[in-house]
C-alpha cells in the first residue's frame, strides 16, 4: 500500500499541468503474454499482491469485461497491431498471422510525428514459433487423440532474495527503462513506446528434449510470497465423459486427462499467480522511470495481454479457449485527462486499442478497423472517433489443441460458443451470471437464446465459410510441409512434441493422415 500511496500523491502533485498546454501525450504499452485478466479487479484481485496493477486502477479505468480477439500469442497480437478480426486478416496460428510489411498502429504513430520504440515480445508477423505447433494445428482435424503438451509442473528456483527470475523479461524491461531516461526524456517529439513481455507464460520444460513445449511454471519464494495461499482455489472440473468434446481434446492433448491432486492443482495455481507478481514489478519499474524523468504526468499507460492462462481450470493448463480464465484479458488505462478509479463494464476487445491509440494521438481517417475508440468511455479529450460501441465481443480459434473452429461472441449475461460449421460440433451457451465457473452448458434449455445469439454470430462473421477457409488451408500448408521434407517426412514428424504418443503406432498414426489428406477439400 505505502508504493500506491505515494505514487498517487506524486501523481495528483502535477495533475493541473496534463497535457493543458495541448501537446499530444506520451504513449507506453506494456503487454504480457497469458494473464488472467480477472486478477486485476475484485475478487480475483485478492489472491496475489499486484502493487503497481493496483496503481493503474487507482489513477486509471480499468475494464473488467476485456477478451481477447482469439486466445493464442501471434493471432492475438495481430489483432491487437492489426485493428482487425482475425477471420479478416486470416490469422489462423501462431505461424500464419500479419505480413511483414502490415501496417500497425506503431506505424501510423511514427508517421504523424511520435518518437517510437519496439521492445521484447512482438509476435504477430508470420512465420514464427516451433514446427510442432504449426503441424499440430494443420492436423488437427485427423481422427487421433495424441498428447502435444507436457504434464503441467512447478519449478521452484533461487531463495526468498530471487527476484530476477525472468531475466529475458527483465533485460527487456531494463532496455525500456533506459530509453525512457536516455532518448524518451530528452526528446522534443512525443513518444510510444511498447513493452512485450513473455511473463507469465509458462517456460520449457527442458526435461522434455528439445521439441518440448512450454509446460513448466517457476518462480522464486520471493514471489510466491505475494500470494495469499488462503485465496487460491483449486476449481471444480466435470468428469472428462461429461466434457464437451472439443474441451475433452484439449484436456488430453495438453497432458491434462490424468490424475491430479488438489494439492498438486493448488501448487500449479500459486507458481502461475506467482508469476504475474514477477511481470506487474517489470510494470512498475516503466512506471518508475517516467516518474524518475517527469513523464508520467504527459503519458497514457496501458497494460494489457494477449490472451489469459486457465492455470488448471477445466482440467486443462494454458490458453486455447473461451473460458474465462483463457480468453479474458486485462486492460487498464491511464493518463492525463483520462478519468480515475473507473471501473468500466462495456464488452472490449484488443481490436479496439488501434482506434483509440490513434484517437489519444490526434490521428484521424483510418477505415476498415474492427475495433473500436475506447476515449469515450473513459476520457475528457475531444475524440475523434464518434461511433458508439457496440455491446458485444468476437473472439476466434483456430490452432492447436483444439479440434474445431472456435467462436464465442460474448454478449449481456451469455457466453455463446459455436464450432465449424455450426451443426456438427454442439454448441455451449453459458449464462455468466449465475455459473461464473462455466460448468453448466444450457444450450439446450435455452434454444431461444441459442438461437438468438447464432443469429447475431453471423451477422458478424459468416463462421461456416470462415471455418471450410481453414479446412482447405490446413490441408495445403501440411501436403506442402510434406513434401518439402520429402524422405525425412516419417522421422520428422514422429519426433515432434507428441513423439511419445505418436512413436507407439506410427504407421497407424500416418495412415490417419493420408486418410485425412485423401478426403475432397
Amino acid at each position: 500500500m505505502n508504493v500506491i500511496f505515494v505514487l498517487v500523491c506524486l501523481f495528483q502533485m502535477h495533475a493541473e499541468i496534463l497535457c493543458y498546454d495541448g501537446t499530444r501525450p506520451n504513449i507506453v504499452m506494456v503487454m504480457t503474454d497469458a494473464f488472467d485478466g480477472r486478477l486485476t479487479f475484485d475478487p480475483g484481485s485478492k489472491v496475489v499482491q499486484l502493487p503497481y496493477i493496483n496503481y493503474l486502477r487507482e489513477l486509471g479505468s480499468t475494464f473488467v469485461n476485456a477478451y481477447t480477439n482469439s486466445p493464442i500469442c501471434c493471432p492475438s497480437r495481430a489483432a491487437m497491431w492489426s485493428g482487425q478480426f482475425v477471420h479478416l486478416t486470416q490469422a489462423w496460428n501462431n505461424y500464419k498471422c500479419l505480413d511483414a510489411n502490415a501496417t500497425t498502429w506503431m506505424d501510423l504513430l511514427e508517421k504523424n510525428g511520435y518518437l517510437t520504440k519496439m521492445l521484447g515480445k512482438l509476435d504477430y508477423t508470420s512465420g514464427g514459433h516451433s514446427l510442432s505447433n504449426r503441424v499440430e494445428a494443420w492436423t488437427r482435424d485427423v481422427h487421433f487423440l495424441l498428447r502435444q503438451e507436457g504434464r503441467p509442473v512447478t519449478q521452484l528456483v533461487g531463495n526468498v532474495s530471487t527476484v530476477r527470475v525472468n531475466t529475458l523479461d527483465w533485460e527487456k524491461t531494463d532496455l525500456a527503462s533506459e530509453w525512457i531516461h536516455q532518448k524518451a526524456a530528452s526528446s522534443h517529439q512525443p513518444f510510444a513506446l511498447y513493452l512485450g513481455l513473455n511473463l507469465p507464460h509458462t517456460y520449457k520444460t527442458d526435461s522434455l528434449g528439445p521439441t518440448a513445449g512450454g509446460s513448466t511454471f517457476r518462480s522464486s519464494p520471493y514471489w510466491l510470497k505475494k500470494v495469499h495461499s488462503e485465496f487460491v482455489s483449486v476449481p471444480t472440473w466435470l468428469p472428462l465423459n461429461a466434457t464437451h468434446p472439443v474441451d475433452y481434446y484439449s484436456s488430453f492433448t495438453k497432458n491434462c486427462s490424468g490424475d491430479f491432486t488438489k494439492e498438486e492443482v493448488k501448487r500449479i495455481r500459486a507458481f502461475y499467480y506467482a508469476m504475474c507478481a514477477e511481470a506487474d514489478a517489470m510494470l512498475g519499474q516503466i512506471i518508475s522511470a517516467l516518474r524518475d524523468t517527469d513523464l508520467l504526468n504527459n503519458t497514457v499507460v496501458i497494460f494489457t495481454a494477449d490472451h489469459g492462462e486457465l492455470a488448471m481450470e477445466h482440467r486443462q493448463f494454458y490458453k486455447m479457449s473461451m473460458f474465462e480464465g483463457s480468453s479474458h484479458v486485462p486492460l487498464l488505462i491511464m493518463g492525463p485527462g483520462l478519468t480515475s478509479s473507473r471501473q468500466v463494464n462495456q464488452f472490449v476487445s484488443l481490436v479496439d486499442l488501434y482506434p483509440t491509440l490513434l484517437d489519444i494521438a490526434a490521428i484521424s481517417g483510418i477505415g476498415n478497423l474492427s475495433g473500436y475508440s475506447l476515449l469515450p468511455l473513459l476520457s475528457k479529450y475531444s475524440v475523434l472517433s464518434k461511433k458508439e460501441h457496440p455491446n458485444w465481443v468476437l473472439s476466434e480459434y483456430h490452432g492447436c489443441n483444439v479440434n474445431a473452429s472456435t467462436y464465442m461472441l460474448r454478449s449481456d449475461k451469455w457466453k455463446y460458443i459455436a464450432y465449424s460449421d455450426g451443426l456438427s460440433v454442439p454448441p455451449q451457451l453459458f449464462d455468466l451470471t449465475i455459473d461464473k465457473e462455466e460448468l453448466h452448458n444450457v444450450a439446450v434449455k435455452f434454444r431461444g437464446v441459442r438461437a438468438q445469439l447464432d443469429k447475431q454470430l453471423r451477422s458478424i462473421v459468416d463462421y461456416p465459410k470462415v471455418s471450410a477457409t481453414v479446412h482447405v488451408y490446413n490441408k495445403k500448408e501440411f501436403a506442402a510441409w510434406r513434401q518439402s521434407v520429402g524422405s525425412n517426412y516419417s522421422q520428422v514428424i514422429a519426433n515432434l512434441r507428441w513423439h511419445v504418443d505418436w512413436q507407439k503406432d506410427a504407421v497407424t498414426n500416418e495412415r490417419l493422415i493420408d486418410r485425412w489428406l485423401d478426403n475432397s477439400l
